[in-house]
């Protein structure tokens, strides 16, 4: 049952905080803490020793930046997700964390319940952004060129169309799966394929894609 746990490292610089977090987090059976860093350099080695599969980072972590450290881990440790618990409201500040590797975002004022169920998406491969959150983040992007996008949204198949747009309805690969009468394997697939025909690299980048060419209905 153990190896079945969801392996969590905590980064964040204040110590009461990442307490707290462990207390929250080790009170769920099907999730396991591994360790905590309060900086960069912890951070790293806590990682390459315990080999979480998720790893919380603060974007703030006093002398360094948070954004930096999830850029780190990406390149060293690409199988590991980030996800990023935050103070930081500023839309600016989210765009940069998904850009340097994020798989998602929780603001720290959210519900215990929204964490946990982030972690969990976020395991399962998925992304993890609030619909009011992506509203914020897309505003303040800029518009690409159309032509380029256009001929490689054109290449999707109407199966990986449809994919797209039960993406957009916040479907798992399990609710997709079930929506199609497919198996999980076969989602994931469709997903590797649209990845590599939109050159982007996972499902959170497939989403604000998405919102930004009108594949789906943006959010409210």
């Amino acid at each position: 049952m153990t190896s079945s746990r969801i392996r969590v490292a905590l980064v964040d610089d204040h110590a009461m905080v990442r307490q707290g977090l462990r207390m929250l987090l080790e009170a769920d059976a099907e999730l396991e803490v591994v360790g905590e860093a309060a900086d960069r350099a912890g951070a790293i080695s806590l990682v390459a020793s315990s080999a979480p599969d998720i790893v919380l980072v603060d974007l703030m972590l006093g002398g360094d930046s948070g954004l930096d450290v999830i850029a780190d881990l990406r390149a060293r440790h690409p199988g590991t997700r980030v996800l990023v618990l935050t103070g930081l409201r500023e839309p600016q500040a989210h765009r940069n964390a998904l850009q340097a590797g994020a798989s998602g975002i929780v603001e720290k004022e959210a519900a215990p319940e929204v964490l946990l169920k982030a972690i969990r998406r976020v395991s399962e491969g998925e992304a993890w952004v609030d619909r009011r959150m992506t509203a914020s983040i897309l505003a303040g992007s800029s518009s690409p060129s159309e032509d380029p996008e256009r001929a490689r949204i054109q290449s999707l198949s109407s199966r990986e169309s449809e994919l797209v747009a039960l993406i957009g309805e916040g479907l798992s690969n399990k609710g997709i799966a079930d929506r199609l009468s497919i198996s999980e394997i076969t989602v994931r697939h469709h997903l590797s394929s649209i990845y590599r025909k939109l050159k982007i690299r996972d499902r959170l980048e497939l989403l604000l894609y998405a919102y930004k060419h009108k594949l789906i209905p943006p959010p409210a």
